[in-house]
């Protein structure tokens, strides 16, 4: 089994996950499509997100702003950063 994935991210070939990041079909989904570099990007972007806006994960609309997000994120589309964040 290769140790690679073609990442939908950055669109080449990069070390994969460890296992995928959730159970069932969208963890593997992501586990085959997604690098471990995206994947701790995303990490760090969702860390900021829940804690710049607060979001409450027992409620359903914070998950899917945050799913939404994260698509978002991996297609390379515009996505939504901490406010007055700046990234180097």
């Amino acid at each position: 089994m290769s140790d690679k994935v073609f990442c939908r991210k950055f669109k080449e070939e990069l070390p994969k996950m460890i296992r995928p990041p959730y159970p069932g079909p969208k963890g593997e989904e992501l586990f085959n499509s997604v690098s471990k570099k995206a994947w701790d990007e995303w990490t760090a972007l969702q860390t900021t997100l829940i804690n710049e806006k607060q979001l409450d994960l027992s409620k359903k609309d914070d998950r899917n702003y945050l799913n939404t997000q994260l698509e978002l994120f991996l297609d390379n589309d515009n996505h939504d950063t901490a406010e007055g964040f700046k990234e180097l």
